[in-house]
């Protein structure tokens, strides 16, 4: 599964121990401007079988950032929900072991605005 393909949920749910439990627009994430950025996604894979997981993803540290006076777009973020509850905060360059019940949460930045506001 890659951002840039964003891969179909029924296809993620019949190729790999995965339910997608949300796919979703991250409402607010893009920066503010004459024009606002776009906003970024939200996805929640709720595993259903152990297996290892990476992630190679970008703006988690570092905010995408606006122009000619617009602002930055919200940065991105990967969380994982253990099953026992506890949350565990992933690096945008990752690899961890998941467990079935273990949730993760995946938030795509969002782009940065153009132009200051009028």
């Amino acid at each position: 599964m890659t951002n840039s393909r964003l891969t179909d949920p029924e296809v993620l749910e019949s190729q790999f121990p995965v339910r997608v439990e949300a796919f979703a627009i991250r409402r607010g994430s893009g920066g503010v401007g004459r024009w606002h950025g776009g906003d970024g996604a939200v996805r929640q894979l709720r595993f259903t079988a152990a297996m290892q997981v990476s992630l190679l993803s970008g703006h988690r540290r570092i905010a995408p950032f606006g122009l000619a006076g617009g602002e930055p777009g919200a940065v991105g973020s990967n969380r994982l929900q253990r099953r026992d509850g506890s949350i565990e905060t992933l690096a945008g360059v990752a690899a961890t072991s998941v467990e079935p019940g273990d949730l993760l949460t995946i938030e795509t930045p969002g782009g940065g605005g153009y132009g200051a506001e009028r």
